[in-house]
């Protein structure tokens, strides 16, 4: 099998984004604009990975601890042409390159594979595209046969190759011993005094190298981040791809302008999701699960037939089936509701389980605890798991009923069956099937007045 190089060029700078942050470490999706290139690339399995980067000097590499990429230093910037060239020593010369950009993140690794297969075939393929506003691409330039022989920079371009709307995109795919010998007779003799990658054109065509354009499926897939607006521009594109993809797979959506996946989202049947809902990480819905507007999840599995109610917000949960949860609910990470669990407005749980049939329905805190099933949680209600240093657990068996207003001061266990009156604060473990009540006794002070505001002078 052809060893295959990919080089990602993200050494720019990005001035128009008008941020101290590198370029490419601006966020699409909820991902930086980088990764989704790396991510891309190492779908295609590749041999070797090299990163060029510059501006911003370490945050780069060190924002992708856990990439196996070769992170090459582009110092001084001179070009695209001399930031491949950077790569050369640790490019497997009998192999394939392809060359990407950090801030053209969403190509398609159907469309790489496409290039990478008329590359292999001994050409230089590049990646094209015919746009309807040329205006600042360069122009890919064919003779009378339609055989490509060179690209002119817009601003080099005559009138008439102004009218050529086929533009170069500057993703490319190269044998790499001949992109090695090219590269080292690019020159900087411009204006810019800069190596240009695509000066590599006219060389492979002065040695009848056959040059092979490849299209994407879509203009999106081509498009360069440059600025704030144009960020702004691809992620509403990004998001109504996904949109279509979820529309065509069943799932219905409120409107399709206003959800947000910044990650993995599986939907199973008769899925439902309202108006403004994001979803990060890897969430999946199962069958008839309705998600109500504003709802926020990330990195949540959610079984058949549940309702999130509106407002809820989400993190590293499990979620059963049939469940209840909200409005205005918040599962943090570590929480796992069994089937049927109900988890009202304003309640909160942590790394807590709420068993079978159990419900929370109104402002609780349910945080360290482990909840059998059937148990009812009274408005109120809150574990007092920390004291200052450290965390305990809260036991509440099978059966409980927990009145509102109560504290239970963890450690502590609510045996089986047990009923605990409101207002108590649980400081030992209540038995099972008895009620169990901590209060101050109830008096009233006849003759008391409530102090009055004195006047000042």
């Amino acid at each position: 099998m052809t060893p295959l190089n990919v080089v990602v060029l993200a050494a720019g700078h990005g001035k128009r984004m008008y941020s101290n942050l590198p370029k490419v470490l601006h966020k699409l999706a909820g991902k930086p604009l980088l990764q989704h290139v790396i991510d891309n690339a190492n779908a295609l399995n590749p041999s070797t990975l090299c990163v060029v980067y510059g501006h911003g000097g370490d945050a780069v590499p060190n924002a992708f601890p856990e990439c196996a990429a070769i992170w090459v230093k582009q110092e001084p910037q001179l070009g695209t042409g001399h930031a491949v060239m950077q790569t050369v020593p640790r490019l497997d010369q009998d192999g394939l390159t392809l060359i990407l950009y950090g801030d053209v993140p969403l190509t398609q690794t159907a469309t790489l594979q496409r290039l990478i297969d008329a590359a292999s075939q001994g050409n230089l393929a590049v990646l094209t595209i015919e746009l309807a506003d040329p205006t600042g691409y360069g122009r890919i330039v064919r003779d009378a046969k339609g055989n490509i022989t060179g690209i002119v920079e817009h601003k080099d371009a005559t009138s008439a190759q102004h009218a050529i709307r086929e533009v170069n995109t500057g993703i490319m795919a190269v044998p790499t011993k001949q992109l090695t010998r090219w590269l080292s007779r690019l020159r900087n003799d411009n204006a810019q005094k800069e190596y240009y990658l695509t000066d590599i054109i006219a060389m492979a065509v002065s040695e009848n190298l056959p040059i092979t354009a490849v299209h994407p499926d879509g203009e999106w897939e081509t498009l360069g981040i440059n600025s704030k607006v144009q960020l702004a521009e691809l992620e509403r594109t990004h998001q109504t791809n996904i949109a279509k993809a979820l529309l065509e797979q069943g799932v219905t959506l409120a409107d399709p302008a206003r959800i947000d996946v910044r990650g993995t989202l599986i939907c199973g049947k008769d899925v439902f999701i309202d108006i403004n809902c994001v979803f990060e990480g890897n969430v999946t819905l199962g069958d008839n699960v309705t998600v109500g507007a504003g709802c926020v999840i990330k990195n949540v599995s959610i079984a058949k037939d549940t309702q999130i109610a509106p407002y809820s917000v989400m993190e590293e949960a499990i979620v059963g089936a049939d469940c209840r949860v909200g409005p205005y609910a918040r599962l943090r990470p570590g929480t796992k509701l069994a089937d049927g669990a109900h988890v009202g407005n304003f309640v909160e749980l942590k790394n807590s389980e709420l068993g079978r049939g159990s419900k929370a329905n109104h402002l609780a805190y349910v945080g360290d605890a482990t909840v059998g099933s059937n148990v009812n949680i009274g408005a109120g209600t809150i574990t007092c798991n920390y004291d200052g240093a450290n965390k305990y657990r809260t036991i509440i068996e099978d059966d409980v009923f927990i009145g509102s207003d109560t504290q239970l001061v963890a450690p502590v266990t609510v045996r089986k069956g047990a009923t605990l009156g409101a207002g108590t604060t649980l400081t030992k473990d209540a038995p099972a099937g008895e009620l169990t009540i901590s209060r101050t006794k109830q008096i009233t002070i006849p003759g008391w007045k409530r102090p009055v505001k004195t006047n000042k002078k």
